[in-house]
């Protein structure tokens, strides 16, 4: 059986404590000269919290921000212009739980011939137990990994995000060191739904956030073996205070939510690694870095296994070809 870092949720994010305190080696080269003007900017899970956040700061730098979510549309959306004073936001639906959504996502996106500069995989579910997705496995597995799997081989294949060189455009995958330790990918698991609580449900998040990383150091590997046509990197905003655990039991939601309202970050700081990464020249026509809040650092050793990375992709291709009506179109 798969195992995260975790089991226990206050242990989580008391381990946050760490982070909060730490020296932040990078954090005064991100500059407001750094801009986002003539950008276009997606941003998955934008209604809420970091995501919102982030959405925020690119539209005050100068960007087009498209704000991908679920919900609290077109709400959000005005806030992030008010906030911003930039009318250069737009919301867009999209349910990471729903496969056929992510189509339609992407469809639109072409349809009205946009073409990203940048796009940042923010969107996250953090939920008290197993819950089924519509195309029959377990949601947290969807959303928090197959999803961005599915959307980045279409925005790719559909040259929404396009492949340049000398200049790439920016693939960011939104993880969590807590991805540390965390077991390799068991392959019973994989794509199958059972039954599981709290518990389970919390080591699967930061068990997750190590699939994930591999499957972004396989994509960058695959697509950048001549030259770096995408930069593809991940970045650990740190503990952020946000709206992740809604769906906890409801004591459970009041402890971590007074443990973040003590020592985790706002989402507006939390955002700003996230920024540094997206727009600074440090990171131009790079690939297959990490960075932890301001930290440059390594992920855990699994997530660079060639082999990992292999199986990982051939079974997720695999398993989508299953599931999803359009595989073809990004196969």
């Amino acid at each position: 059986m798969s195992e995260g870092r975790f089991s226990n949720p206050v242990a989580a994010s008391l381990a946050g404590a760490r982070d909060f305190f730490a020296k932040q080696e990078l954090a005064d080269r991100l500059r407001g000269s750094d801009s986002a003007a003539g950008k276009s900017i997606l941003i998955t899970g934008a209604n809420s919290g970091l995501g919102f956040a982030l959405a925020v700061e690119f539209a005050r730098r100068g960007g087009r921000v498209i704000m991908a979510g679920r919900s609290d549309i077109p709400v959000a959306g005005e806030r992030v212009k008010r906030l911003s004073g930039s009318e250069k936001v737009e919301m867009r639906f999209v349910d990471l739980s729903r496969i056929e959504t992510i189509h339609a996502l992407v469809d639109s996106l072409e349809r009205d011939g946009i073409r990203l500069d940048i796009c940042i995989l923010n969107a996250a579910a953090a939920l008290p137990g197993s819950r089924m997705a519509p195309s029959g496995q377990d949601t947290m597995f969807v959303v928090n990994y197959l999803s961005s799997v599915v959307l980045t081989r279409l925005l790719i294949a559909r040259s929404i995000l396009p492949l340049r060189i000398p200049v790439p455009q920016r693939l960011i995958f939104i993880s969590s060191d807590s991805h540390q330790g965390a077991s390799s990918v068991d392959y019973n698991e994989f794509g199958r739904y059972f039954e599981y609580g709290v518990s389970k449900a919390i080591s699967n998040y930061s068990y997750f956030k190590l699939v994930l990383n591999t499957y972004a150091m396989e994509l960058s590997g695959r697509l950048n073996q001549h030259g770096v046509r995408l930069s593809v990197n991940v970045v650990c905003p740190g503990p952020v205070h946000s709206n992740i655990v809604k769906e906890a039991p409801w004591l459970l939601r009041m402890v971590l939510k007074g443990i973040f309202r003590v020592i985790f970050k706002s989402p507006a700081k939390a955002a700003m690694p996230v920024v540094y990464m997206a727009l600074s020249e440090d990171y131009a026509g790079t690939t297959g870095e990490y960075l932890h809040m301001f930290n440059p650092k390594k992920m855990d050793p699994k997530v660079y296994d060639p082999e990992e990375g292999k199986k990982l992709w051939d079974r997720s291709m695999e398993l989508l070809s299953r599931i999803d009506p359009g595989f073809q179109s990004y196969a």
